[in-house]
């Protein structure tokens, strides 16, 4: 029996062809391999800013990863077929040479060269820097993309009709709509790591929680809306608006649910500067300077609320419910203040404070803070599906309304109510459990 190396002899140039053709398959694995971590692994943000300042590779990548199953169908296919090809050959090869060994023989050389040559080697340099990566393979991997564009939309359309039978529905636009999941997780990660600071995430997050939340959680309650009489005397109403602390005043008469204006301080003073001595005054009317009321209903947006503030130079809305009824107030520093933070000037009286900390180390919180402002001055996850408020949240976890002294445990924190006035707590101590 001849040895594999006179055996290699005999084969002459064919041999040395098989050979050469492994290895140039090999380097096409290793391109596909490369290729497909580079432009899944790029971060589309960053080649798009590429693209605007005129790199074309970017461009075309970013073009290429807009429809990532038709990316993933064309590479996987080129990969599939020279990893195949290239076993194929590797297989014959070695059964020439070892006989029927050669199997056993071309399975294991070919496994380690696929995996060190063909896969880790080029995934590792691809991960390093991706957007380099993607755009200098990008036009390579679009004629490929076009090439084998046929053949990938029919595995695509079977594929989903095969998942279909099984119950799997496969949204094309789901990549689309978890953009914003996307940025909100990079940005949580970035402040665990140290990269993002605690006030920028608390704005950037702000900022996009927008238009996932409705008026109704930020408004001012009707309760504690200061308003008006149309029907007080002038000089009352004078000195009601010159006392108080806000610029925008609603305006009732009759009942406070009988909104019929809001009046602007500004407005006011001019309106009273045009009158000359008390005479005068007693005849003035607020209504006459009383602007229409702007009503909402609870349910919309912060997001698209803001909107309609810059859209008609508004600062003030009124909230209602569905029925009609006053549910409270917001106004557009409501809204800015959920992205920067408590915002205030040197009239404001009502400062909202962090909670105080109880000597034995458990957080002393006003019932009516809500639960998001919570979680930003603590770095807490008390979820605020259900309720708005932390008092809300007690009750709604207790589905009653406590007296002072009683103590609940949930969501792996203690809540003891400490104050209530009529059915509303207004004092908690918080312990995390």
């Amino acid at each position: 029996m001849e040895s594999p190396i006179s055996e290699i002899v005999n084969l002459g140039s064919g041999f040395w062809l098989s050979v050469a053709a492994i290895l140039a398959l090999l380097v096409l694995s290793a391109f596909f391999s490369g290729s497909e971590t580079a432009l899944t692994a790029a971060s589309r943000g960053k080649l798009r800013a590429l693209a605007d300042k005129g790199e074309h590779g970017a461009g075309r990548a970013l073009r290429l990863t807009g429809d990532t199953e038709r990316l993933i169908g064309a590479v996987l296919l080129g990969n599939n077929l020279v990893n195949i090809l290239a076993a194929a050959l590797a297989t014959s090869l070695f059964t020439r040479l070892y006989g029927d060994s050669g199997v056993a023989v071309a399975t294991l050389v070919m496994t380690l060269l696929v995996l060190v040559f063909a896969e880790v080697m080029p995934k590792t340099y691809a991960i390093t820097n991706p957007e380099y990566a993607a755009r200098r393979v990008s036009p390579a991997i679009s004629i490929l993309v076009m090439v084998f564009s046929p053949i990938v939309t029919a595995i695509r359309w079977y594929v989903r009709l095969t998942l279909r039978a099984f119950g799997v529905q496969t949204d094309p636009e789901s990549a689309v709509l978890a953009v914003h999941d996307e940025i909100a997780g990079t940005i949580a990660l970035g402040h665990s790591s140290g990269a993002v600071l605690k006030d920028d995430r608390d704005r950037l997050l702000g900022a996009l929680d927008l238009k996932d939340r409705e008026v109704e959680e930020i408004m001012l309650h009707r309760q504690d809306i200061e308003m008006i009489d149309a029907d007080a005397d002038p000089e009352e109403i004078l000195t009601q608006c010159l006392q108080s602390s806000f610029t925008r005043l609603p305006v009732f008469q009759g009942e406070q649910e009988n909104i019929v204006g809001v009046v602007h301080a500004k407005d006011l003073l001019r309106a009273v500067h045009k009158l000359s001595g008390k005479v005068a005054i007693k005849g003035f009317k607020v209504l006459d300077v009383a602007m229409e009321p702007y009503f909402v209903p609870e349910t919309t947006t912060l997001d698209d609320q803001m909107r309609e503030f810059l859209r008609r130079r508004a600062h003030f809305a009124l909230v209602v419910d569905e029925y009609g009824a006053l549910q409270g107030l917001i106004t557009l520093e409501d809204i800015l203040e959920e992205i920067v933070g408590e915002i205030t000037d040197e009239h404001d009286t009502d400062i909202d404070t962090p909670p105080e900390q109880s000597e034995d180390g458990d957080l002393l919180v006003d019932g009516a803070m809500t639960i998001r402002d919570l979680n930003r001055a603590t770095d807490w996850q008390l979820p605020d599906e259900d309720a708005n408020t932390i008092a809300g949240l007690v009750i709604h976890e207790s589905q009653s309304i406590p007296n002072v002294g009683q103590v609940f445990s949930f969501h792996r924190f203690r809540f003891e109510v400490l104050e209530r006035e009529d059915n509303r707590i207004t004092r908690l101590k918080i312990r995390r459990l």
